[in-house]
């Protein structure tokens, strides 16, 4: 029994033994020298291309910057189409330059990048597969570019998503929502555009009243207000339409005036009337109400 033991392991020191050779033989054939020389080598290569690809990038972002500035001086240009089309350029521009260094790192370090491409087969098939969220992306976040469905800058609600838009590009579009949360939207997912910046707003003011006062009255002083205010508000689009007494669903009276303003300042053009309104009024001796009327019975 103890003979059987030692032949055993004097067969696994020799074995142990064998492979510390072949690797130490393996070890002593490397040229070291030659390959100190290649790493420092090839590193140098990388490094000199990193540095041009960044200095590229640095003067085409600047020449597409200073390009886009010259046209924002030509007022028949829209600022926000031109914030678009450069935002655009400029993701594809670093989109580009990013291939290229991989493509040439991969072949200074000798990887077949062509001979990989050519020979994917199955792979690649798996690959196209897996990229046909993006391809959706980019084709419609083209489309949108092109038909100009939104601009940066603009108020969009995107299905359950409203704010302004910070930036379109070929794969995602960013809403800056108004309580400041910034949503990333995948183009593909973008099936409905309601551009709220495209063309006058309506802006409908009710002013409260009680059922008893004169609203015929109240319908003149509002009028007053009006012609007084028209010219100050430049966003004020359209003549203001008073349409008279309102009944709400609430119980409230109201005297309602609509009218169109400029995109964006709806609110504040309803703000100056509506104070202007209560102040007339007021002064004439008509009461406002401050709770609803309750007219059920």
């Amino acid at each position: 029994m103890q003979e059987t033991t030692t032949s055993t392991q004097l067969e696994l020191t020799k074995q142990t033994e064998k492979g510390i050779r072949v690797f130490q033989n393996f070890w002593d054939s490397l040229d070291w020298e030659k390959i100190l020389s290649t790493v420092i080598y090839k590193g140098m290569i990388i490094l000199l291309i990193l540095i041009i690809i960044f200095i590229l990038r640095k003067i085409i972002l600047n020449l597409i910057h200073r390009s886009f500035a010259n046209y924002r001086k030509k007022e028949t240009y829209s600022s926000s189409r031109l914030n678009t089309l450069e935002t655009v350029l400029k993701n594809f521009a670093q989109y580009f330059l990013f291939f290229i260094m991989i493509y040439s790192v991969l072949t200074i370090i000798g990887v077949p990048v062509g001979s990989l491409i050519a020979g994917a087969g199955i792979a690649g098939v798996a690959i196209g597969l897996g990229a046909q969220g993006f391809i959706n992306d980019v084709i419609t976040g083209f489309f949108i570019i092109y038909e100009r469905q939104l601009d940066v800058g603009d108020h969009v609600i995107l299905d359950s998503v409203e704010g302004i838009v910070e930036q379109v590009g070929l794969r995602t579009t960013q809403v800056k929502s108004f309580n400041g949360t910034m949503n990333y939207i995948p183009n593909r997912q973008i099936l409905i555009v309601s551009n709220l910046s495209r063309g006058n707003q309506q802006v409908i003011i009710d002013i409260r009243v009680n059922p008893d006062e004169d609203i015929e009255t109240v319908k003149k002083i509002m009028a007053e207000v009006n012609q007084e205010l028209l010219s100050s508000i430049p966003e004020i689009k359209s003549e203001p339409n008073i349409i008279g007494l309102i009944n709400l669903p609430n119980g409230t009276f109201v005297v309602r005036c609509s009218l169109y303003a400029l995109s964006g300042s709806q609110l504040s053009v309803k703000s100056k009337l509506t104070t202007a309104y209560v102040e007339s009024l007021t002064k004439a001796g008509i009461t406002i109400p401050t709770s609803p009327l309750n007219l059920n019975i």
